[in-house]
């Protein structure tokens, strides 16, 4: 069997199948273990906090083309992704690590723009680049693991797996901005100055939940992810993670403006599927998201409800209960777009 058959969460399942299988369950480090292969981050017991450490990679003609790229914003991305994962978690990002794959004739003002890019995002968050490293390859890739804290003496974090039957599901911000950015930088499409520079940073330069993901944890919410393959397919994670079903009202879901204006075609789907918006997707009881709506001071938008029926699937509905169908419902590499 190919690996494009099989897709990444497939190929993800049956390696952490494997990786569990194999485990040393006597060993300090696998009973220390809180949260292994399946959510944002990994977590396990330290002396005094709950521990996180996570890792994503950026390659070249896959996540990123230099002809639409600059090394800046490779390098804030390469950070940011990571610096989310955490915010999914409720988590405090402290240090991070970078491994670089360089083509030999590349420009060595390319490679310090990459690493102000990533220094610029890391003094935001206090985070300390403490280590990585560097070698040869005919294609630019970026690695950047990050290790943090979550959760203080108490060890509270946001997980996947706590979603309850008749909880609402929420989302910060709006969404389809960086999906329409990429398409507008791929085709060369002309926007207005404003559009076009908010749809590019949402691309290229997003910014990750840090602090929602911490008040999160703190009013009392137990479960959330960060949207990076897209609302519906990071959506399916918490489902599949928590053993429930979810029910979308596609006309509450938040809509970026610039998307609404020059993608209004198609404004839903880029919202529901296109991925990379990096907004957290969470669910909880009534009362909690009240409070979370009067403490944050980004938008928070009620979308749907967690229900018992059909565990693992996402049933989409229009403002009269009709149930909605989509060509797409997010990204998953190795199958590409589904």
């Amino acid at each position: 069997m190919k690996v494009s058959a099989l897709g990444e969460f497939g190929l993800i399942d049956l390696l952490a199948e494997m990786i569990s299988g194999a485990q040393d369950k006597s060993a300090v480090s696998y009973r220390k273990l809180i949260i292994g292969i399946g959510d944002d981050a990994a977590a396990w017991k330290g002396d005094a906090t709950t521990q996180l450490i996570t890792t994503d990679s950026l390659f070249q003609d896959v996540h990123f083309r230099l002809s639409t790229t600059s090394w800046h914003e490779l390098g804030w991305k390469a950070l940011a992704v990571n610096l989310s994962d955490i915010a999914a978690m409720g988590g405090v990002p402290m240090y991070a690590v970078v491994s670089l794959a360089l083509p030999p004739d590349t420009e060595v003002d390319d490679v310090r723009a990459l690493y102000q890019g990533m220094i610029e995002l890391a003094q935001r968050f206090g985070v300390a680049i403490v280590g990585g490293d560097t070698y040869r390859a005919p294609l630019v890739s970026i690695t950047v693991t990050v290790l943090g804290s979550a959760g203080g003496k108490n060890g509270k974090m946001l997980t996947r797996s706590a979603a309850r039957s008749g909880e609402k599901i929420a989302v910060t911000g709006a969404l389809g901005a960086s999906a329409a950015g990429m398409e507008m930088l791929d085709k060369k499409l002309e926007l207005d100055a404003e559009s076009g520079g908010q749809l590019r940073r949402a691309f290229l330069q997003p910014w990750p939940r840090v602090a929602e993901g911490q008040r999160l944890v703190a009013l009392g919410v137990k479960t959330a992810i960060d949207i990076s393959d897209g609302l519906i397919s990071d959506l399916k994670h918490i489902c599949d993670s928590s053993g429930v079903g979810a029910r979308v009202e596609m006309e509450r879901i938040p809509i970026a403006p610039a998307v609404r204006t020059h993608f209004s075609d198609r404004a839903l789907e880029l919202a529901t599927t296109g991925g990379e918006d990096y907004e957290l997707l969470f669910t909880a009881s009534d009362d909690v998201i009240d409070r979370v709506k009067a403490k944050l001071s980004c938008p928070v938008t009620v979308i749907g409800e967690v229900v018992a029926e059909k565990p693992g699937s996402v049933v989409m509905v229009d403002g009269h209960g009709k149930l909605l169908s989509l060509a797409k419902t997010g990204w998953e590499h190795f199958k590409g777009m589904k």
